[in-house]
């Protein structure tokens, strides 16, 4: 008769600590001997390892919240004493400006040239809007030197494009007026030439009430003010309609949002896509029109406006 004898070593647990503070590898050890009197055999060890995988939290790595739209009483919508500042500081200037024009023309009995001038000063600041609007949109990002906020505002924009006819009045202007203040007040000590002095504030005003033009153009139209909605119908400001063509796919049209006069002509005549492949073959730089749009770009629904209250 064969007499058997079995040797089982109890189980042990090894843990193997893994480089990821994520991941824990557990591993169960068994070793067992078997021996024989009939047949002498050498001990054989037979080691088994059962992984096993545990996730555990992670303590090291924060846990960074969903990025949704500003409320309607966030801070960043608000204006602040600075922005009312720098709004009446831009608005003072012009004023100066039409003034000197004003007095300009009728010292001189030339009303015909500042007039025409203030035309080209009006085409040209919707030409100017277009290609910033398009510049910011395909190019830079928030860690762009100067121009990374207003890139990182304009593609939140995309996302959530109602949230500027929340912000009030100086906070969406008081960017663009404190520009127009530090460049027309210098012009305006120095030059008295009423053509200029025309030319300048057209232009200058339309860019800078540019962004509240963009603003109503997302409005609804039985929320705006009846002269803002007979000026865009007749195609003095930027339409509802016209403006609404660039917040779709592919999003590469329709940049100009003082009066979008120029909109068609750049569009029909791919003036920016051909920029856009000389920007590309001189410094390599793709623009973000080429690819497809990514969830930044996607717009999320007003949830305030999408909800139907049924009495």
């Amino acid at each position: 008769m064969s007499i058997l004898k079995q040797h089982r070593c109890p189980s042990r647990s090894l843990t193997h600590i893994p480089t990821s503070p994520r991941l824990h590898l557990v591993a169960r050890l068994t070793c067992s001997a078997t021996t024989t009197t009939t047949k002498p055999k050498s001990s054989q060890n037979q080691l088994v390892i059962e992984p096993r995988l545990e996730t555990k939290p992670d303590s090291i790595t924060p846990i960074i919240p969903s990025v949704g739209p500003p409320l309607s009483n966030d801070p960043s919508l608000q204006s602040t004493w600075s922005h009312r500042a720098w709004v009446a500081s831009g608005c003072t200037t012009l004023f100066f400006s039409l003034a000197k024009t004003v007095t300009g023309a009728a010292d001189t009995h030339t009303w015909f040239e500042p007039i025409v001038a203030g035309y080209v000063g009006y085409v040209l600041a919707d030409l100017l809007s277009g290609v910033y609007h398009w510049g910011i949109d395909n190019y830079g990002d928030a860690t762009t030197p100067i121009f990374g906020s207003q890139i990182e505002g304009f593609q939140g924009h995309h996302k959530w494009p109602w949230t500027i006819t929340r912000r009030q009045f100086a906070n969406n202007l008081h960017a663009l007026a404190r520009s127009i203040t530090l460049t027309v007040l210098p012009i305006e000590i120095l030059c008295n030439d009423p053509v200029i002095q025309g030319f300048v504030i057209v232009c200058a005003g339309c860019i800078m009430f540019s962004q509240q033009f963009h603003a109503w153009s997302h409005g609804t139209k039985s929320k705006l003010p009846p002269l803002v909605v007979a000026l865009q119908d007749a195609g003095v400001l930027v339409s509802r309609s016209q403006h609404s063509a660039h917040h779709r796919p592919p999003y590469n049209s329709n940049y100009c949002i003082v009066s979008g006069v120029c909109n068609e002509f750049l569009d029909k005549n791919k003036v920016f896509e051909a920029l856009e492949m000389i920007i590309f073959f001189k410094l390599g730089v793709r623009p973000r029109s080429w690819s497809e749009p990514g969830a930044e770009w996607i717009e999320e629904m007003d949830e305030a406006q999408s909800q139907v209250t049924v009495h």
